[in-house]
């Protein structure tokens, strides 16, 4: 598709832009072909007018479109979720269309010189990963608000409670962020719509930077680790103490073994 074709697309300035995370995963790959106006990131077509970029990991961008197109857009993906979320994380981005301006963030909008669908898909896109980096964020929050106690619990009395298929299931979660962010977001990595449109590489890095991607990134893998280091440190206390007191049944058992021997040869 063309610049002038996108533009048709998108006629209004300025233009709401607006990230939908909606579940762990969107299953696209029977997308309508007939809505398709391009793939990686996948593009579509609005009722209204409007774009919409559809993202495997969960989220939908909207571009320009109504609140009326974006409820039917959420029920038509609604069969295509897995683990769908009861309230979607969201985050919006003004953006306006002036030709001879230069691109960046200005009066807290984001300026473009041209609204072509390569730049669309590329706005999505930051917008995606911001939003995604967002709900794991908040999700992070939760954890260290839990490990304060359970660290105050062991420094106080020099052991923990808890189960620990609890902790277990804590590391599985862990995991399962790691790899959301990782393998099927590529956070860290570049946006293959650039390869084959290396004059986005400047509008690219200045998404990054405003949305500090890859500062959030790095910041919430620390977090990572330590919560999973913490959790695997407590898997570890907790099977200690339980080899310890399998280890004093075992002394209890042998004792009185031998008080059952004594016992009986004072009988006879």
């Amino acid at each position: 598709m063309t610049a002038g074709r996108a533009a048709e697309l998108l006629p209004q300035s300025p233009l709401r832009a607006r990230a939908l995370l909606l579940g762990s995963r969107i299953d696209l790959r029977n997308w309508t072909e007939a809505d398709v106006l391009a793939r990686l990131p996948l593009a579509v077509r609005l009722a209204d007018g409007g774009l919409a970029v559809l993202f495997r990991y969960g989220v939908a961008v909207l571009v320009g479109a109504s609140a009326a197109t974006e409820q039917a857009l959420r029920a038509r993906l609604a069969p295509l979720l897995e683990n769908a979320y009861p309230a979607p994380e969201a985050e919006d981005l003004e953006v306006r269309v002036e030709p001879g301006r230069a691109e960046g963030l200005h009066e807290g909008a984001l300026v473009v010189q041209a609204a072509d669908l390569q730049r669309v898909q590329l706005i999505a896109e930051a917008l995606s990963k911001s939003v995604l980096l967002a709900h794991y964020e908040a999700r992070m929050a939760a954890d260290f608000d839990r490990i304060e106690p359970l660290a105050r619990e062991l420094e106080r009395e020099g052991r923990v409670r808890g189960r620990t298929r609890d902790h277990l299931r804590r590391i599985g979660a862990l995991l399962l962020i790691e790899s959301r962010m990782m393998a099927r977001a590529e956070i860290g990595e570049k946006p293959e719509l650039l390869w084959e449109h290396p004059q986005l590489e400047r509008l690219n890095a200045l998404l990054e930077s405003e949305f500090e991607l890859r500062e959030r990134l790095a910041a919430l893998e620390r977090k990572l680790a330590l919560v999973a280091r913490t959790s695997r440190t407590l898997v570890d206390l907790l099977n200690a103490q339980h080899a310890l007191r399998v280890e004093w049944y075992i002394v209890a058992l042998i004792a009185f073994e031998i008080l059952l021997s004594l016992y009986q040869m004072g009988f006879r």
